[in-house]
């Protein structure tokens, strides 16, 4: 699933057709998936910091969105993997700034075609997980 996931990412890029692909994650359990990534999210956030970590939270409360379509939910689960793993096109350890921007540029990527569904709900949602793995955004000094 994950090697389609990722081939799913780099065919849509690619605007090569991704079809037999998605079809092939169309009966994937979303949830469950994402529920065994989410304990490998939490880590990188606290090393990533409040801005970096929320567009993969957005993408998060959007794979668990109802109306979020079969080829989202697999654009996004591949970003997120992307990102998370230690595995990348251009390691860190080796390009340094250019490793970091090829993850970047997945995630732009994907934002651009899945921001639509960012609703006022799940916008709720990633401020109070930011909330409260962070603290509050603005602290008012009385």
């Amino acid at each position: 699933m994950l090697t389609i996931c990722l081939l799913t990412l780099i065919g849509l890029y690619l605007k090569k057709p991704i079809g037999i692909l998605v079809e092939k994650l169309r009966n994937v359990n979303w949830s469950q998936k994402f529920a065994s990534l989410w304990q490998y999210m939490l880590p990188y956030a606290k090393k990533a910091g409040r801005i970096a970590t929320r567009p993969i939270l957005q993408f998060y409360y959007v794979v668990t969105d109802s109306e979020t379509s079969t080829l989202e939910k697999t654009l996004i689960y591949g970003c997120i993997v992307y990102v998370v793993m230690p595995f990348s096109i251009l390691p860190r350890v080796v390009y340094r700034f250019l490793g970091i921007m090829d993850e970047a540029a997945a995630i732009l990527f994907v934002y651009s075609k899945i921001k639509d569904k960012i609703t006022p709900a799940i916008e709720t949602k990633v401020e109070s997980t930011l909330s409260n793995w962070f603290g509050a955004e603005y602290e008012v000094i009385a």
